[in-house]
């Protein structure tokens, strides 16, 4: 067979791959691009093979990085069966309307501002409608039970531990005569994660594509009361201030774990716990109500503990001060008042949402906190303002950063580099290949080396578009896709060019703040002649 790396190949986002047999085509995952101005572009680029000759696809989870391009794929053509877990079925009934949704409210910002300029309108990537279409191709199928789709291919999810719902798949491929396994890690959650159980073992593969998010580091907390009394500290210190606590969370998987610990914890931390509370916890997001309501219906997927929470009639997923808004009004309402809050809100790495008008409204202020409790993509709004940004754009106003900042590893729903190892390490027959993808490019290339000296695994780290023929005898080929291969390298440059422009941006903000004289002249000749030099290199750029 032949597979090709389609997304999350030397990046984080975009997870997709293009399996072909001799008589089927089909994907592991359809998932969106994120964070970076080139990437981005990538999501209304056209798909690298023809929608309506897939055969079916196969999701790992609901997350948009992995399902995000599915109405796309749909809107092209793609007419087969996307199999999935039933959890993961459910979430994406609510989360793919819900990108939809995002997509069509920037492309009006987009089209108004166009407009302006005496450009022509564009069409948004999907709207509500053409996600809330593509919902019909979903299949569920349940955890641990294998199945064939063709004579030649078989197909089995086993638990993730990542998300409700999420999935390592295994994948069998008779060719020949001869089986030859793959296994797709999906994301891989952590060990212990509230609610959800553990990632299952998986006891062999003849290959292995993993995902390698924190693939060279470890969470600083590993204790769960050393997380939640971090945490505490956090919202206590800030509400003595007079604060709000502001946290970018995902919809699906962090909010529902915050709840969880808060709950879990009472009896642990007593007054600690209590006093915040009492403090009006506000989900704010929509799409984050609706998926705890589905995680309420999804009580099988739950961990043993979990499961005594609620046959002790104690609900988990719920507190008195626990508050969830819908409307935008009732979002709006919340910057208004002047008592501390904490307010949990969507998207996780501040790019879409909500979110971006609590921080719009906190991030100045020195009282507040913004808690990050996910991973924050290279390129995106939640990691510039983690990497210490002085000041960010905001519905195109300049915000300064005079908040606290703050991260808790813990929360994140994905395994740290001993994860990683400790579930590699449970294979009694080791594949004889590892593709890594799903990571940034120093971080994969490190966790490379990690299972070559752990375990003599020979790695793979992929590019875009690069395609392999993998076979039961283990003799591989590296086919470059050459159209695929032209467009990542003219995205390479637009992404130089966003990387200039931003930063054009903030020397002029440093410089515009420098009116009082704080530099020499001589600095700013400096600069200048540098600038100069810039200008003639892009004008020769163009010529």
């Amino acid at each position: 067979m032949n597979i090709t790396f389609l997304g999350a190949a030397k990046t984080v986002t975009g997870s997709c791959y293009l399996i072909e047999t001799r008589d089927t085509k089909f994907l592991v995952d359809c998932g969106m691009f994120q964070g970076r101005a080139n990437e981005v572009l990538l999501n209304a680029e056209p798909f690298s093979v023809n929608p309506a000759e897939l055969d079916f696809m196969l999701l790992s989870h609901a997350h948009i990085d992995h399902s995000g391009r599915i109405p796309k794929l749909y809107m092209d053509g793609f007419k087969g069966t996307i199999y999935a877990t039933k959890p993961t079925v459910q979430l994406c009934g609510i989360m793919l309307p819900d990108s939809g949704h995002i997509q069509e409210t920037e492309n009006e910002w987009i089209n108004r501002k166009r407009q302006r300029a005496g450009k022509a309108p564009v069409k948004p990537l999907y709207t509500v409608k053409e996600a809330t279409d593509c919902l019909g191709l979903f299949k569920g199928v349940a955890y641990g039970e294998a199945f064939s789709v063709t004579e030649d291919i078989r197909i089995r999810f086993n638990d993730a531990g990542h998300i409700l719902g999420s999935a390592i798949i295994e994948i069998w491929v008779r060719e020949n005569g001869k089986d030859t396994k793959i296994v797709f890690s999906g994301d891989l959650g952590n060990k212990g994660i509230p609610i959800l159980k553990d990632p299952v073992a998986i006891s062999d593969a003849d290959y292995l594509v993993i995902e390698s998010t924190y693939g060279n580091r470890l969470h600083k907390l590993k204790k769960e009361t050393d997380k939640l009394e971090r945490f505490i500290s956090i919202i206590t210190e800030t509400i003595e201030k007079g604060g709000n606590v502001i946290i970018p969370s995902f919809a699906v998987g962090r909010t529902q774990e915050i709840i969880y610990d808060l709950n879990k914890y009472m009896d642990v931390f007593g007054d600690a716990v209590n006093k915040i509370l009492n403090i009006p916890v506000y989900v704010d997001s929509p799409l984050a109500t609706s998926a705890t309501q589905i995680f309420r219906e999804n009580l099988d997927c739950f961990d043993e503990e979990a499961k005594e929470y609620i046959a002790n009639g104690d609900n988990p997923l719920d507190f008195p001060t626990l508050k969830f808004t819908q409307s935008p009004e009732e979002s709006r309402k919340l910057n208004e008042k002047t008592e501390s809050t904490i307010i949990i809100s969507a998207s996780g790495m501040c790019d879409a949402g909500r979110i971006k008008h609590h921080l719009k409204h906190n991030l100045w202020r020195k009282e507040s906190t913004i808690l990050f409790v996910g991973y924050q993509a290279e390129g995106t709004l939640g990691r510039r303002i983690l990497d210490g940004a002085e000041r960010v754009k905001l519905f195109g106003e300049e915000i300064s950063v005079n908040a606290r900042i703050e991260a808790i590893d813990g929360f994140s729903g994905h395994a740290d580099r001993a994860g990683l190892l400790s579930w590699v390490g449970g294979f009694a027959k080791k594949p004889k290949k590892v593709f890594i993808v799903h990571g940034e490019l120093e971080v994969m290339n490190e966790f490379s080396h990690t299972l070559t000296d752990e375990f003599g695994l020979k790695c793979i780290v992929p590019t875009r578009g690069d395609s392999f023929v993998v076979t039961a005898d283990g003799v591989y080929e590296n086919i470059p896709d050459a159209q695929v291969q032209r467009r990542f390298r003219r995205l390479a440059v637009v992404e130089m060019l966003e990387t200039l422009r931003e930063e054009f941006e903030e020397l002029a903000g440093i410089l515009k703040g420098d009116l009082k004289q704080e530099k020499s002249d001589v600095e700013i000749d400096e600069v200048a002649a540098k600038l100069k030099l810039v200008e003639k290199s892009i004008v020769d750029a163009l010529k």
